[in-house]
């Protein structure tokens, strides 16, 4: 028995330590600092922005079939189908296009071109005059709704990682529809970050139609009051850099951001900052078939524009051919060059975003919710000690011991799994220490039975844990589970209630039944296995 309880013993004392250096660590400085490098502080503690994004995934369903539309019209050329149409006719329709005049004679043509795998994400119907729509398949819609959000929340990531900030949380908002939550502890500076995140727009080169247009209304004037559906109009800069002027482009893009694979900020000639870009293969053999048919020296010489936040920045005469690097002006400051250039080389964000919520929480805001929470989980826990010491006696110290030692192993678990605390995280904690104790209670209340039934010491104690302890599994499995989906479809702060939740009652199985335990043999060996228990 005393070999035996030595074990435990050092098993207990050996866990601890363990815990204890996992919240705390090499000590370095303060216990305080050394505890903070360890377990960080969310958003609502430490101070910081809060940002709701939404991203507008149908302008990526639009790039795709605007994409497919091209590609359509370059395959029917090649199949020698001369005469037909093909465009998206509904604006509220992005996803669907429209084939017509396809002489009856090369219908079957247009079925083989149809067939291929490069449309297989369109169901395609075609009606008694030879006209053929296609439709994006719902499953392919879900998909690409699907993957411009996580590539825009990746894109986000880097991005923000690149700033250098510490613990930040991108992730899913389940609170909206292509939703992004944004929070980044201990930044001040909202401007920066939004200019950052703002700027993840889609940046694309378009070819340019017609302008610059004083208004829309001139646009549409020199257009015959119509708007060629593979054309689009724009606003930006002008002749000379004059403001808000209308430009007509080509709505297909001919190299969009996620063409490029490097970019670096630099200067022009003149010394004024300028972005020096590098473009994937493929993309570089496409710029120069347009660059090269469209320069100065060529039958159709042309201009090109640099959209950034579905607004004109800069339009250039094309002076020759490029294939895979050039640059980028547009009267940029040195830090917006910059700026840019980080985003075109983390990748490009598929689709554009906007803002639905900003907030910043001040540090004095964040250390106020420190103190009132580290009170509140003080004076909730003395109160518990003094109740079980009152109530269960000398028994009321096991259960206090192993209070403290579920708060060691709580830390514990959080230092080692970098889990960041926020105010809700501390309601966790308040919470845990209540699991405890009512664990403790039923353990000691079934002792109590058990020797009101006229059993041994000795007996009543293996009694009391034996049958106490499916109450207790089945009480935490079942709150762990509704924790875990907490979790899963939370956000930020109901996702930290969650994990300091879980590990706590992780940690109050080992303490109210294992260390408790421990005690209690510990207890009786001293006084003897047939004296009274004090409880």
């Amino acid at each position: 028995m005393g070999k035996n309880l030595t074990g435990k013993s050092l098993f207990i004392v050996g866990v601890l330590l363990v815990f204890v250096f996992g919240f705390v660590g090499i000590p370095h400085g303060s216990l305080k600092e050394s505890i903070l490098k360890r377990i960080h502080l969310g958003l609502d503690l430490k101070g910081g922005i809060h940002l709701v994004l939404q991203v507008h995934v149908e302008e990526a369903i639009t790039s795709a079939t605007d994409h497919d539309v091209a590609r359509l019209e370059a395959e029917l050329q090649k199949a020698g189908i001369t005469g037909a149409s093909v465009g998206k006719t509904d604006p509220a329709n992005p996803e669907t296009i429209v084939i017509s005049g396809v002489p009856s004679t090369r219908l079957s043509d247009l079925r083989g071109v149809l067939t291929g795998t490069d449309y297989s994400a369109y169901d395609v119907n075609t009606s008694a005059s030879g006209n053929s729509r296609l439709t994006m398949k719902p499953s392919a819609l879900a998909d690409l709704r699907t993957r411009t959000l996580n590539t825009s929340i990746d894109t986000i990531r880097e991005r923000i990682d690149k700033l250098g900030v510490t613990e930040p949380t991108i992730q899913k908002y389940g609170l909206g529809e292509n939703e992004i939550l944004v929070e980044l502890p201990g930044i001040s500076n909202v401007s920066e970050v939004e200019d950052v995140i703002q700027s993840t727009a889609k940046l694309s080169i378009h070819a340019v139609v017609g302008g610059p247009y004083g208004t829309d209304a001139d646009a549409l004037t020199a257009n015959n009051g119509v708007i060629p559906p593979d054309s689009m109009l724009l606003h930006g800069v002008g002749s000379a850099g004059m403001p808000d002027q209308v430009w007509l482009l080509k709505r297909v893009s001919e190299v969009e951001g996620t063409d490029f694979r490097d970019a670096q900020p630099s200067t022009d000639q003149n010394g004024r900052p300028n972005i020096h870009f590098n473009l994937t293969t493929e993309a570089g053999d496409r710029f120069y078939k347009y660059t090269s048919t469209h320069s100065k020296t060529s039958a159709t010489p042309g201009s090109m524009a640099i959209v950034l936040d579905n607004k004109v920045r800069e339009v250039a005469a094309i002076d020759g051919a490029i294939r895979d690097s050039g640059e980028i002006t547009g009267g940029f400051t040195k830090q917006q060059a910059s700026d840019l250039s980080l985003m075109l080389r983390t990748g490009a964000m598929p689709a554009s975003v906007s803002y639905l919520e900003t907030r910043t929480v001040g540090p004095s805001l964040g250390a106020s919710s420190i103190r009132q929470g580290v009170i509140a989980a003080v004076s909730g826990m003395l109160a518990v000690m003094i109740f079980m010491l009152v109530y269960y006696r000398e028994a009321g110290i096991n259960a206090n011991v192993a209070l403290i030692l579920n708060l060691v192993i709580l830390l514990g678990f959080m230092g080692y799994a970098g889990a960041t605390l926020t105010l809700p995280g501390i309601a966790g904690v308040i919470l845990t220490i209540g699991m405890g104790v009512d664990s403790n209670v039923l353990i000691f209340e079934r002792i109590r039975e058990e020797l009101r039934n006229g059993k041994s010491t000795a007996v009543a104690v293996q009694q009391g844990f034996a049958h106490a302890w499916t109450t207790i599994f089945d009480t935490h499995v079942t709150t762990i589970v509704s924790a875990a989906i907490l979790f899963l479809f939370g956000s930020g702060p109901v996702q930290g209630f969650a994990v300091t939740l879980v590990f706590g009652l992780l940690a109050n199985l080992f303490t109210a039944v294992y260390v408790s335990r421990v005690i209690f043999e510990a207890e009786l060996l001293r006084k003897g296995r047939g004296a009274p228990l004090s409880i």
